[in-house]
């Protein structure tokens, strides 16, 4: 928020940065479920005297932001989603605190899954996996909400039906054209919905942890193609788009999709010798799994009516 001072405009937040907080449910039938979640808070508030003058009266302890997750943490009584906790604890902060006008709540929630043994799901065992569900949500004392989901570290890799072809060739190139290739990367992705309103969010139990799941499912749909055959990809930008294009068209509620996709290069391995001409022949077989540098791919969609 900007104010006026001495005739320049000057803008200011705080809050509290990677809180972390785990929640554990135990259902009377034995049955357990836990969470994780490292949480970021940032208020706008009315609190310019702490800047310009020696007067902390307005402002609100960042101490205090820590603690109040843990409150709202310990009051949720039954399981709620990533989404429905940022929500919940972004309202706390405008409705209790007359002096802020807007709170933004991030959480990054780590995915402790359910474990299996014997084929039966384990009342209480679980194993980190290796994808993180955030979401961001911006809450106004009036009401207004803005608010995105997304995933990071979606690592997916197909082994052929992956080309690049018809590039820019130059004095710099020496990349080789090819029609089969391997094609690995981690996708980010993030999602705005078109709720604009606390009161609009949907109600029904799990709707955002349900939804998160189906966007994913949606993304490795489109990535890979049908089991058997499979889908080539002529570049990671054409199958970046088609990802983003399949998530609008499957969800009328997310109003725009952004896809940060690196190209994570997997060389071709030739080793020869004197002694040894084909020590190691490539033959689509062989490969050096590289981390950097990889290329770098974003674009973002949305509807032509969406904020972004």
């Amino acid at each position: 928020m900007a104010d006026e001072i001495d005739g320049l405009n000057f803008e200011q937040r705080h809050g509290k940065e990677r809180v972390r907080v785990a929640r554990v449910w135990r259902n009377e039938d034995g049955r357990q479920s836990v969470v994780e979640w490292v949480v970021s808070i940032s208020l706008l508030s009315d609190c310019l005297a702490a800047y310009v003058r020696d007067d902390n009266s307005d402002v609100v302890a960042t101490d205090s932001m820590k603690n109040t997750v843990y409150v709202k943490a310990k009051e949720c009584s039954e399981q709620v989603s990533v989404e429905e906790f940022a929500i919940g604890l972004a309202k706390h902060f405008v409705s209790f605190y007359q002096q802020v006008t807007a709170a933004i709540i991030k959480v990054v929630e780590k995915s402790w899954d359910r474990i299996d043994i014997d084929g039966q799901p384990h009342e209480h065992g679980f194993k980190l996996g290796p994808e993180k569900h955030t979401t961001e949500v911006i809450v106004k004392k009036s009401g207004y909400l803005q608010m995105t989901s997304g995933i990071e570290g979606l690592a997916l890799l197909k082994t052929t039906k992956s080309g690049f072809e018809g590039f820019i060739r130059d004095k710099y190139t020496i990349l080789p054209e090819t029609r089969e290739r391997l094609l690995a990367t981690e996708v980010t992705a993030s999602w705005r919905y078109n709720f604009e309103s606390v009161h609009s969010i949907p109600s029904k139990p799990a709707y955002f942890t349900d939804k998160y799941q189906d966007v994913k499912k949606v993304l490795i749909d489109i990535f890979f193609g049908p089991p058997k055959e499979g889908v080539y990809s002529p570049s990671v930008q054409n199958t970046l788009y088609l990802m983003a294009r399949a998530v609008l068209t499957r969800f009328p509620e997310i109003s725009s999709v952004q896809l940060k996709m690196p190209n994570l290069h997997f060389i071709p391995v030739n080793l020869s010798s004197k002694d040894n001409p084909s020590m190691v022949k490539f033959e689509d077989d062989v490969y050096l799994p590289t981390g950097e540098p990889h290329g770098s791919i974003e674009a973002s969609l949305s509807r032509f009516w969406s904020k972004m």
